[in-house]
């Protein structure tokens, strides 16, 4: 074997270690949040020893961030390359299945995929420290809502869009973490669409038919 290939080898195994640890620490802070993580039992899962956390990320709390940073990404890529496939004709209803689509898939294939989205709707809740990092992807991930949102909603203005949109996302987040969660889980992924997408698509259109009118 040459030098060249077992540098290459070295790399593979150290990023393998690396993904490892950060997978682990995902699983983890779904579970607890940042505070009730230790690195002893990121390393115990992960099948690492302590010295790999110093090596690959610095220290415990730099490991909790890639961790956090990596799901944060993992999310909004899946929510914006759903919203930049609609065309600007796109119904309600299918404006708020590719906005919810993400977590519905996390629900239905559990495991890993739902740990990042409970990390994602945990940090939602808390935002960590450097999450001005993904400004420009939360930034483009409202522009394409918004893009999709305006022609189905007319007359409500860029300011109203954008709250509504938060609060649906806010809603989403709270399914990930609340009890009704596990039973979110147990559904098919027709029986999940059916029972959100039209909740998503509420918060989008408001109150639409206005406030109530004033008792005499």
């Amino acid at each position: 074997m040459t030098r060249v290939e077992k540098t290459d080898l070295r790399r593979e195994a150290g990023q393998r270690t690396r993904d490892g640890l950060q997978s682990a620490a995902l699983e983890l802070l779904a579970q607890r949040g940042q505070e009730g993580v230790t690195l002893r039992e990121i390393t115990d899962r992960a099948g690492a020893n302590v010295a790999a956390v110093s090596y690959h990320f610095g220290s415990l709390k730099a490991l909790c961030e890639s961790a956090i940073e990596h799901a944060l990404e993992q999310y909004l890529d899946a929510q914006m390359a759903a919203l930049d496939s609609l065309s600007p004709t796109a119904t309600l209803h299918e404006v708020a299945a590719a906005f919810a689509g993400p977590m519905m898939r996390a629900f239905v294939a559990g495991g890993q995929d739902l740990a990042v989205m409970r990390t994602v709707a945990r940090v939602g809740i808390e935002p960590p420290q450097g999450w001005e990092r993904l400004t420009a992807k939360f930034d483009k991930s409202r522009r394409d809502a918004l893009r999709v949102l305006k022609p189905n909603i007319p007359g409500v203005d860029e300011e109203e869009l954008i709250f509504r949109t938060r609060c649906a996302a806010g809603m989403l987040n709270w399914l990930a973490l609340a009890p009704i969660g596990a039973e979110l889980a147990t559904m098919s992924a027709e029986q999940l669409e059916r029972q959100l997408v039209p909740v998503v698509a509420g918060a989008f259109r408001g109150d639409a038919a206005g406030p109530p009118a004033p008792r005499p």
